[in-house]
């Protein structure tokens, strides 16, 4: 069951891309947006689609309304084009990993200047 949902939640990535990228029109995603990982649940109801932009903090509020405002949209898309008996209810969060990885990064970096004084 895990490997099936791996599965799903890859395909269900590209295809939300997929759409952002060609279909979805809205101004306010003008941006680059990634879509950086979707976790889809057990039952195949509710899927979680984490997404990232190079924005600051109203960035990232503008962008997670925009999504909320097209994901029946998108939704409705998807069944379309992946066939499934239940097409997920889609909840946007903000993945915060790529500034926690440029913040580790900084902090080693600080090290290693102390380090080499």
């Amino acid at each position: 069951m895990a490997h099936r949902l791996e599965r799903l939640n890859s395909l269900i990535r590209q295809e939300l891309a997929e759409l952002l990228r060609r279909e979805v029109k809205d101004p306010r995603l003008s941006g680059m947006i990634s879509i950086t990982s979707v976790d889809i649940a057990a039952d195949l109801k509710y899927a979680r689609v984490y997404v990232s932009s190079l924005g600051g903090e109203e960035e990232k509020d503008k962008v997670l309304k925009s999504l909320a405002s097209a994901s029946s949209f998108m939704r409705g898309e998807l069944s379309r084009n992946l066939r499934l008996r239940y097409t997920p209810e889609l909840d946007f969060q903000w993945d915060n990993s790529i500034e926690h990885g440029a913040h580790i990064l900084e902090l080693l970096d600080q090290v290693k200047q102390e380090y080499q004084s």
